[in-house]
């Protein structure tokens, strides 16, 4: 029997603190070796500006293979639409057996947060209190949740162009007990946070590498899986200590990074660190105070499995979901 579990299913069964945990985990485990990520290949429609981007997994320590049906089509936002779909499918690695469908909007956002409180954890400076957030959706709200379990949040900052997206973003925080100050521009944020967090999917850079700071961290997570889109300049990339979740999938998806490379600002066989390595010590993260790093989050479908298994566990425990036989 396979498991049907729809958008406001999954909304009642995240949880964020086992998430970042079960993120971690996975990125571990791919260092080591015990578990598989290919390099997605994004499949494009003549005609269209729509990417079709299938994100797949394997992991011999969760018992899945999963796969994720990324669309995006920044094309919908003149129908009213969601610019980005997707949907997550589980399967068990013994038998093959589809074990659950998913929704994935919920699951993305989750752990790409959580994933950026992993990061947190691992490279930024330890007494580090201020946050701030270029953008302010429902994926800036994810990352107050996310980044308050890994530092000692004192102060959150943001930009927005949208004012109706920055009074639904200072009610949503008021509840994870932040007060929420917004800014007038990306520089100020930057100026002014010890951690940042890019969440816009920018097509043009809106960070400057002249604005950092030293003993800064930044997550640069918004921008569409387009190796021409970007939300930081390449001098951002250059002052910075680079860190990626799976180097193979940032040569491919990352604008940020490729763009920086194609300026020749990055040599074209700069490789930066896999964040995996940092976690189990076999590379150093931060290695100095006055460090900047900067975790450029392109996505895998290994984090996807990660919480799929968290989110298909806990709908069995709890009896959520609806279940089909695929095979009748």
């Amino acid at each position: 029997m396979t498991l049907l579990l729809t958008r406001s299913d999954l909304t009642a069964l995240t949880d964020m603190a086992t998430t970042i945990e079960a993120v971690q985990r996975a990125m571990a485990d791919l260092e080591r070796n015990h578990a598989r990520q290919p390099t997605p290949q994004g499949m494009t429609d003549p005609g269209s500006d729509g990417v079709f981007l299938p994100m797949a997994a394997l992991s011999r320590p969760s018992g899945l293979a999963c796969v994720k049906l990324l669309a995006d089509l920044p094309g919908n936002s003149a129908r009213g639409l969601p610019g980005q779909r997707s949907t997550l499918m589980l399967a068990d690695v013994e038998t093959g057996e589809t074990l659950a469908i998913l929704d994935g909007m919920v699951p993305t956002r989750v752990r790409t947060a959580a994933t950026s409180a992993v990061a947190t954890r691992h490279l930024a400076a330890p007494d580090a209190r201020s946050l701030g957030l270029i953008g302010a959706g429902a994926l800036a709200v994810a990352h107050v949740e996310a980044l308050s379990h890994v530092m000692p949040l004192e102060e959150v900052m943001f930009w927005t162009r949208s004012e109706r997206s920055a009074v639904r973003f200072r009610e949503a925080v008021a509840g994870f007990g932040v007060r929420a100050m917004g800014l007038t521009s990306p520089q100020e944020v930057v100026e002014r946070a010890e951690v940042v967090c890019t969440l816009t999917p920018s097509v043009e850079p809106l960070v400057r590498g002249a604005w950092l700071h030293s003993g800064q961290h930044l997550n640069v997570v918004g921008a569409r899986p387009r190796p021409d889109h970007r939300e930081v300049d390449a001098e951002t990339m250059v002052r910075s200590s680079v860190f990626v979740d799976s180097l193979p999938t940032a040569l491919a998806k990352s604008g940020d990074l490729l763009g920086a490379i194609k300026e020749g600002a990055l040599g074209p066989g700069y490789a930066p660190v896999e964040l995996g390595a940092v976690i189990i010590e076999s590379a150093p993260g931060r290695q100095y105070p006055s460090e900047i790093t900067l975790y450029d989050s392109v996505g895998l479908g290994l984090q996807d499995l990660a919480i799929g298994r968290l989110l298909y566990d806990a709908a069995l425990d709890q009896g959520v979901g609806l279940r089909v036989d695929l095979s009748a």
